[in-house]
């Protein structure tokens, strides 16, 4: 998906209040616009963007089935 189909995606399944998807539409312009950037200011917005997803936390707590996890997750394995 391309960031366009990202942002269609967000606004479709109403998702600007998951914080997340806005992580992973960030990251795609990120790596649209890689080639038309000098490697320091790449890096840079790689690594705000990193620290914009922890930042979020444990968002994932309620969400296993995303990752096809299910109702059987458990944080011991």
């Amino acid at each position: 998906m391309d960031s366009r189909d990202w942002a269609q995606y967000i606004e479709a399944t109403d998702s600007l209040s998951k914080p997340w998807m806005l992580v992973q539409w960030r990251l795609q312009l990120l790596k649209e616009r890689r080639s038309e950037m000098e490697p320091e200011a790449f890096q840079a917005a790689l690594e705000e963007l990193h620290q914009d997803l922890m930042n979020l936390g444990e968002w994932w707590v309620g969400q296993e089935e995303v990752f096809g996890l299910g109702n059987d997750y458990r944080g011991d394995r």
